[in-house]
């Protein structure tokens, strides 16, 4: 018989080469898709190191292990075969994410001198306002909220993959559209009520983004992507989003989850004035909140010690310690004289402190770890230009010159800064990456201190001394002089305002310094009234969205561009690396902004820390971690092992 390739022959192979491309193709979109939740742990790992951390013969070496009953996500989890699931809640033809049990990163009863019980006492170097969650305003808020609250996914600590925290699985569309999250059964708040789709939903979109409610930090981020929240089935919720950008798993796992019935029986009215409505999921609970409207007297208020205790129906496990107290110490010395009494746990010692401690005290480290190193939160210390109307004058300043700010930036002698103010601790920043991240541009150096450029570049600007009274002026007669805003109540914020006002002046630029508690700090960034003002940056994840600090739509009141810097070089690739999936291409886009950053300067980035702490040797199970600390492991030691014994 004599084959013959027919019309439905070609119809047939056709049809099965349509069917073979589409299947690549979908493969091809969720390989992408994985490759972006590995990327985002993977771009700064390669960047963290350790200098320097706790070396005792009392402790075995990290090995990750899981902890009997769970506890924190880490590395140590156990996988469970996908095939023991229940997947009805899914949706059909997209795989799903199982995620391994939660457990401690590094289990802390597998450490010599372990036991339960004691309290950690942390130290606080301002005073927090506020640490209810989405109304607080700075790192102090994290640091108590990262022990309470818990949100569907978290980073390992070890190796910065995302891994479920309250979700036990997850499937992600190929297009970047939509995430579908089922929550841990086992998943309750600290009440003993339920984790449930209802409350994530009620979270995003009756919380956050409820515009009577003072969220406006994180609601400017989440509004700006986010389409809905829909509760599939009582531990199921899916979220749509309005574009794919590389930001949706971050802004999916890693808001906590609050129990709607605890806050919304509160109205607006009384959660934006609030101090303390804290209630989560997560190993710890404060030790009192208002039990309702009436009791709204009984939160925790500034200017008293905020006590955390153990969390006893932790669905993931039990922490070792009875609790933790955050005590506040503005001042240096003053916080290590009390670290030196025991009357705390860990402090943040100054750069001069490390290693003034270090050098002429060869016993310390018998009893105290001595912590030297640089994470995922490590960020970057920075002076912000107003390139916008000030405040309510809409007076305008000198630095919405672009030769202007490059000259600020040259006249600062940064490298001297280190020298003299942190005592050689730190590198010069020259942008809002880590210098060892792929984002970073290898080929964007920091601006040298050059002030015959920054003379020659205001001179080109219309600044000059006109009169001989070694002052500049403007054409019109008007002295260059400026308002130089930062935080009172440490010797390295007078330091900084030190150097600053004299460098300027060398120039013949007037530098008024004013100095302002750090808790005027969000009113005054809100509001654009200053001139200039110094802060810090640190990160919660291993890659930010720089949108929100970088982009002229983040210039509007509640947004963190408040220099109200405008580029449209710069918005045009923040755009584009945000919709860009895949890693390495993403990288090289950010390494395109940050040149656009070094040229324009709406920034002096000044210098990019480790992280230092000193804690006692009183407690075990102290680890550096490439996400930084992890309190929810550490232990007081039995008194056998304790130092000196």
């Amino acid at each position: 018989m004599q084959n013959r390739f027919t019309f439905k022959d070609l119809v047939f192979f056709a049809t099965l080469l349509a069917v073979a491309v589409t299947t690549w193709l979908n493969m091809a979109q969720l390989n992408r898709m994985e490759q972006l939740i590995r990327g985002v742990g993977e771009t700064l790992a390669r960047g963290i190191t350790v200098s320097r951390g706790p070396e005792t013969p009392r402790e075995s070496p990290a090995t990750p292990a899981p902890a009997a009953g769970g506890g924190a996500a880490g590395a140590g989890r156990a996988a469970v075969a996908p095939a023991a699931r229940d997947e009805r809640w899914a949706r059909a033809g997209v795989r799903v994410e199982w995620q391994p049990e939660p457990a401690f990163a590094t289990d802390p009863s597998t450490v010599p001198g372990f036991q339960t019980g004691g309290e950690f006492v942390d130290v606080f170097e301002a005073q927090p306002q506020k640490v209810t969650p989405f109304l607080y305003a700075d790192v102090y808020g994290t640091r108590v909220l990262d022990r309470v609250c818990e949100g569907l996914g978290t980073f390992d600590p070890a190796t910065m993959k995302m891994v479920g925290a309250l979700a036990d699985a997850w499937q992600i569309d190929p297009d970047g559209l939509w995430i579908r999250v089922h929550i841990n059964p086992r998943a309750v708040f600290s009440d003993g009520k339920p984790v449930t789709a209802e409350d994530v939903r009620w979270t995003y979109k009756d919380f956050i983004l409820n515009k009577a409610i003072d969220a406006d930090r994180a609601r400017s981020v989440i509004e700006d992507v986010l389409k809905d929240v829909v509760v599939v089935d009582p531990q199921t919720v899916e979220f749509t989003f309005k574009d794919a950008v590389f930001s949706n798993i971050l802004i999916t796992m890693g808001e906590p989850i609050l129990p709607k019935h605890y806050y919304s029986q509160f109205e607006p009215s009384q959660i934006n004035p609030s101090t303390g409505l804290l209630m989560g999921s997560g190993p710890f609970r404060m030790q009192r909140i208002p039990a309702g409207p009436q009791d709204l007297a009984s939160q925790w208020t500034p200017g008293n010690d905020i006590v955390l205790v153990r969390n006893e129906r932790w669905w993931a496990g039990k922490a070792p310690l009875d609790g933790m107290r955050f005590r506040v110490i503005t001042s240096e010395l003053p916080r290590l004289v009390a670290f030196r009494n025991n009357e705390a746990s860990m402090i943040v010692p100054t750069s001069p402190q490390y290693n003034t401690v270090l050098r002429s005290e060869p016993d310390f480290e018998k009893s105290a770890y001595a912590l030297k190193w640089v994470n995922m939160r490590s960020g970057y210390s920075f002076i912000a230009w107003q390139a916008g109307p000030r405040g309510e004058t809409g007076r305008t300043t000198p630095f919405k010159d672009k030769r202007v700010r490059q000259a600020m930036t040259l006249l600062l002698d940064r490298e001297k800064m280190i020298r003299d103010i942190w005592d050689g601790i730190g590198i010069v920043a020259k942008g809002p990456f880590n210098p060892e991240s792929p984002a970073s541009n290898p080929a964007v150096k920091p601006w040298a201190y050059d002030p015959v450029r920054a003379k020659a570049l205001l001179k080109e600007a219309g600044w000059e001394d006109r009169n001989g009274d070694g002052i500049l002026e403007n054409k019109d007669g008007e002295k260059f002089e400026f308002e130089f805003t930062y935080a009172s109540g440490g010797e390295i914020a007078e330091r900084i305002s030190r150097f600053v006002s004299d460098s300027y002046t060398k120039a013949g630029i007037v530098c008024k310094t004013r100095p302002v508690d750090w808790s005027r700090y969000q009113d005054i960034t809100k509001s654009r009234d200053f001139d200039a003002i110094t802060m810090a940056w640190g990160a919660n994840a291993p890659e930010s969205d720089l949108r929100q600090m970088f982009h002229s739509d983040s210039i509007a009141k509640g947004k963190d561009n408040f220099t109200q810097w405008s580029s449209k070089e710069a918005d045009e690739l923040i755009e584009k690396g945000r919709r860009t999936m895949d890693t390495p291409t993403r990288m090289l886009i950010w390494q395109q902004l940050e040149a656009v950053l070094a040229e324009e300067q709406p920034y002096t980035f000044v210098r990019v820390p480790p992280w230092l702490r000193f804690v006692k040797r009183d407690f075990g199970n102290v680890r550096m971690y490439k996400t930084g600390l992890v309190p929810d492991e550490f232990f007081h030691l039995r008194a056998s092992m304790s130092p000196g014994t």
